[in-house]
């Protein structure tokens, strides 16, 4: 690896929403350019939560793009049980995501406490599926739902303690001091924007719908604790986009979806940050190594070519805006091979 230039092993994305029909067809592609396998999120309509639905969401995903693996999730629902967690794993599911009710985008018949779900998370801990989870109060104020969700996944990680543990797009330096001392059962996905935006440039001037998302973007301290993590080198902490389509009549609707559309600039926004902090030689880890190694998966066996040159993010990627749209970077992808 030389600074204008280098090639990664093909990343892996712990986190991402591809979204269903036309809107897949149209958004999967800003993901697949330089991603060769994600997990996908469960929050459709209707909902990723039982076998068939497992088994025929990835089949639209692979007809959509056949050299492109989908790791699949499924939707925790209050009246699930423990003998529901074996037909969703032969089903295929790595993962299952809990979203607390009314957290974030389709979410209202999420769960509202984890008393409702214990024989399910006992079954995914003997069954050794990965635990998911959008950690966020609702009830809260909405800079403060990230921390005061802190304790309950404390709570989790002692009532089952093998049973391993995603804390999702950590926003806050809380969340991050927090997981970081938490058992190595418990791990945390960050995202391009939350560890290169803060909250001016979702409302520092005027409205930017386009960079609203949940949870929302935070302080510049909150900014830099989570970048610090991601080139820490500390295995616990590994990629996840959140990547998130809404369509542009969507966004500038007056009641806007939270979602930032960050596959287009993922890569570039990742390389800025690893060479503003002198780390571009761990961003192969970050991206490629720690994710696939804490879910117990081979490597990606591909590559992604990278460049360092200026470019101009897209305004706009088939009716959908993405984030820093517009704005010029210095790192771009060239090509995914294998």
């Amino acid at each position: 690896m030389i600074a204008a230039h280098m090639v990664l092993r093909a990343p892996d994305d712990f986190h991402l929403h591809v979204r269903q029909g036309a809107d897949l067809k149209a958004c999967l592609p800003s993901s697949t350019a330089w991603c060769a396998r994600a997990l996908v999120m469960p929050n459709t309509l209707p909902p990723v939560s039982t076998p068939s639905r497992v088994r025929a969401y990835r089949e639209e995903i692979r007809k959509a793009a056949p050299d492109f693996q989908p790791l699949m999730s499924f939707k925790i629902m209050p009246s699930m049980t423990g003998d529901e967690v074996s037909a969703l794993k032969d089903a295929g599911c790595v993962a299952g995501k809990l979203y607390p009710a009314g957290a974030t985008t389709n979410a209202q018949d999420g769960v509202s406490s984890i008393d409702q779900i214990q024989d399910l998370l006992s079954a995914m801990e003997e069954w050794g599926l990965v635990l998911c989870v959008h950690g966020e109060q609702p009830e809260d104020p909405i800079l403060t739902r990230e921390i005061s969700y802190i304790p309950v996944i404390e709570k989790i990680a002692v009532h089952y303690p093998r049973l391993r543990i995603v804390f999702e797009h950590l926003s806050t330096k809380e969340a991050v001091q927090a997981v970081a001392a938490m058992p190595s059962t418990v791990a945390a996905t960050l995202t391009p924007h939350h560890m290169a935006l803060t909250i001016d440039d979702v409302i520092g001037g005027n409205m930017n719908p386009y960079h609203f998302c949940k949870p929302v973007i935070k302080q510049p301290s909150d900014r830099d604790a989570v970048a610090a993590a991601a080139v820490s080198g500390n295995p616990r902490f590994f990629f996840g986009s959140d990547s998130a389509p809404h369509p542009k009549a969507s966004k500038l609707s007056g009641n806007a979806l939270p979602g930032i559309f960050c596959a287009p600039v993922a890569m570039s926004v990742v390389a800025e940050v690893f060479e503003r902090l002198g780390a571009l030689d761990k961003m192969e880890d970050f991206v490629s190594r720690f994710g696939a190694e804490f879910y117990t998966l081979p490597l990606n066996s591909g590559t992604v070519e990278m460049e360092k040159t200026p470019w101009q993010a897209p305004d706009e990627v088939n009716g959908f805006v993405p984030m820093l749209a517009g704005a010029g970077l210095r790192w771009r992808v060239i090509r995914r091979a294998g």
